[in-house]
């Protein structure tokens, strides 16, 4: 095997497209910089997203260009370009009139909004695994990256690979990336957004998780911590990292590195 980082991609507004990135630099808080820097709250300060608005969301395509601090959404009526900081309100307005609900825009350039606050690093699973799931649905691996949205996919290595970073229950795993040392934390458990098709937001047919949960509970690698897996639609692993490793930098071609005992 070679583990190494073979992609990297960030999502700048959560929810929203991600962007695949050649290097991504780790802040303090062990997120990534300009990863769901960005969100959409509602009225009562929750978070506006595909769990939610999936058929109203998932259509409108989204690139931001960070050396511009600019944004471009299209909703099939063509691009509409915006300044991400400066153009927050017409941002808001723009949004509310296709969601059909009045939202706004959030910042926080530190922390980000991650799903798991107790495990705010970056998301990782391996390329084989997310071949592996796209069998399972006849979908292509691009699709099943849109709908998994995670941060670091490992290359190299045989799916579900990413398993050997969970330790049992309560313990954690460290490992390293190039110079960035991680933790495993858990496996990720999935929503529902997974089930729908990350262009129209349609749900793929019925009992999607019932039967990724199967193929998941069949297919668990020998390495893999049974006890870590309360159920088995869970895909990719939550991540921590040190409030140490701020500044450093995820590369795409890092070697991975376990042996850290």
């Amino acid at each position: 095997m070679n583990p190494h980082l073979a992609r990297v991609r960030i999502f700048p507004l959560k929810s929203f497209d991600g962007q695949d990135v050649s290097e991504a630099v780790v802040l303090r808080s062990g997120a990534l910089a300009h990863d769901r820097e960005y969100c959409l709250l509602d009225a009562d300060g929750n978070f506006v997203n595909a769990k939610r608005f999936g058929e109203r969301l998932l259509p409108i395509r989204s690139e931001v260009e960070l050396g511009f601090g600019e944004i471009t959404f299209d909703d099939g009526g063509g691009p509409r370009p915006f300044h991400l900081e400066q153009g927050r309100d017409e941002i808001s307005e723009w949004l509310s009139e296709r969601l059909g609900t009045l939202v706004r825009v959030a910042r926080d350039a530190e922390n980000g909004f991650p799903d798991d606050t107790a495990a705010s690093g970056p998301t990782l699973i391996s390329t084989a695994s997310l071949e592996t799931v796209a069998s399972w649905f006849g979908l292509g691996v691009e699709e099943a990256r849109r709908r998994f949205r995670a941060n670091l996919e490992i290359g190299g290595v045989p799916a579900f690979w990413e398993d050997r970073l969970l330790g049992a229950p309560g313990e954690t795993v460290r490992f390293r990336i190039g110079d960035v040392m991680l933790e495993g934390v858990k496996p990720c458990a999935r929503c529902a957004v997974p089930s729908r098709d990350s262009r129209s937001g349609a749900v793929t047919g019925p009992g999607f998780a019932k039967l990724f949960a199967d193929k998941r509970r069949e297919t668990l690698p020998a390495w893999a911590e049974p006890r870590r897996f309360d159920h088995h639609y869970r895909l990719a692993v939550n991540t921590r990292l040190d409030a140490s490793e701020a500044g450093k930098i995820l590369e795409t071609g890092d070697a991975v590195d376990l042996a850290l005992e």
